[in-house]
């Protein structure tokens, strides 16, 4: 995925307190190569799906934590001096302030957690 790819990010959430979240019909519909659907909102976090193929760009976000716990396939996450390798059920907390560029060679399936003020794509 080069510069030019343009992310679809969905703010909004999904599902509302008590309807019953279907991950399996999201990734079956999505056509698209970065993919990142806001599910719900869990006091003042957002639990987020995405559906990844390519690379994203640096970024870092300057309040916030990043957690990425990944349901299928593999993703990296590539920081400013290694790289980390998340399998299925497998998880990890970038800290603010943090460099990072995820990455998935192939299709991903990833849960994120957030807060809500974080700014998707960096400050």
């Amino acid at each position: 995925m080069n510069s030019q790819t343009k992310y679809n990010i969905n703010l909004e959430a999904k599902y509302n307190h008590l309807e019953t979240i279907d991950v399996n019909s999201i990734v079956d519909a999505n056509k698209e190569k970065w993919f990142n659907q806001t599910l719900t909102q869990v006091n003042n976090s957002l639990v987020r799906l995405g559906i990844l193929e390519g690379e994203f760009h640096w970024h870092k976000h300057d309040n916030d934590d990043e957690f990425f716990f990944v349901l299928e396939g593999r993703l990296f996450i590539d920081l400013e001096d290694r790289t980390i390798e998340l399998n299925p059920n497998q998880g990890v907390t970038i800290p603010k302030r943090v460099m990072h560029k995820p990455r998935a060679l192939q299709k991903a399936v990833v849960l994120m957690v957030e807060t809500v003020d974080i700014i998707p794509v960096g400050d």
